[in-house]
């Protein structure tokens, strides 16, 4: 059993030894593409593999078509829209990744964010706390939870939506469920997105929405930069001079961002989320316990295809 640990941003060499520790024990060669540069290199290396770990690396029809052995491929971390789903369940791989591994990873960038935010940048000018502000979540999945658990320890009032999770299990964490997204905008000072790249959400955060923002109104994304309809929040954030946009996702329009509103927009310069050693080891270890379920047992609990 080959298994091919393909990952154009590495892991760390502590996750490297964990992965390979699980795949030594059970018996499995391990091979290693590292900070490739041309999708050839990946076509090659995934010609005689029977797994795949990933992390940011797209699997796409062209890179399955070459996989002739492969049965198994994880991402290494919560989102999975780099893989095409469709053309694995057409070529018979299943596609699984490693949910909940970097949500406290996340969850304290959003803080991060945040004191940065309503500290002005630290600019030397007064800010303001987030103590007793509205924080609406907007998806109480893994890493909603945790941003939830944290703004609690800020005294923050914390609010949720999530179209797939009932009010009831929201409530259950301590935390006020909203009745739609539109309510979560209306009545908070500061909205964290943590919804999925999907058809229904493309695009989905846009003019009308944030635009019910109050006076003040902080939008943190980092969730996936295709959620976010770029021209409607540039044409708002003109009009609306009170508003900010947090991001670790370098928008498209990048520059139009930067030069229009200094002092009210920020993004790292590459997506930070599960950019912690924790994150990082915990998503590859569970990565490689998952392929050795699948092959050994045949556990498909975090299949996404």
């Amino acid at each position: 059993m080959k298994v091919l640990i393909a990952t154009e941003k590495p892991f760390s060499k502590v996750a490297v030894d964990g992965i390979k520790e699980v795949f030594d024990a059970a018996g499995y060669e391990v091979a290693m593409l590292e900070k490739y540069t041309e999708k050839s290199q990946l076509l090659e290396a995934v010609k005689d593999a029977d797994a795949m770990i990933i992390r940011s690396d797209k699997v796409d029809s062209e890179v399955l078509d070459a996989a002739q052995r492969l049965k198994i491929v994880v991402r290494a971390g919560a989102g999975y829209d780099n893989i095409d789903l469709q053309a694995a369940t057409a070529h018979k791989v299943v596609a699984m990744n490693t949910p909940g591994q970097n949500a406290n990873s996340v969850a304290e960038l959003v803080f991060g964010l945040l004191v940065y935010g309503v500290r002005n940048f630290f600019n030397g000018t007064s800010g303001t706390e987030l103590k007793d502000k509205k924080l609406g979540i907007l998806a109480f999945g893994n890493v909603g939870r945790n941003v939830a658990r944290i703004a609690k320890g800020f005294g923050m009032e914390v609010k949720a939506y999530d179209a797939y999770c009932p009010a009831e299990s929201i409530e259950l964490m301590g935390v006020k469920a909203a009745k739609s997204q539109e309510e979560l905008f209306e009545t908070c000072d500061i909205v964290s997105l943590h919804i999925p790249a999907t058809p229904e959400t493309r695009q989905s955060i846009n003019y009308d929405l944030v635009g019910k923002m109050k006076k003040g109104g902080i939008l943190v994304n980092t969730a996936r930069k295709e959620v976010i309809d770029e021209a409607g929040l540039i044409k708002l954030m003109e009009e609306r001079t009170d508003l900010k946009y947090l991001t670790d996702i370098k928008p498209d329009a990048d520059a139009d961002f930067t030069e229009k509103f200094p002092g009210r927009y920020f993004t790292t310069p590459k997506k930070m989320g599960a950019q912690t050693a924790e994150a990082n080891v915990n998503a590859g270890i569970a990565a490689a316990n998952q392929i050795v379920g699948f092959i050994e047992k045949g556990i498909t609990k975090f299949k996404v295809n």
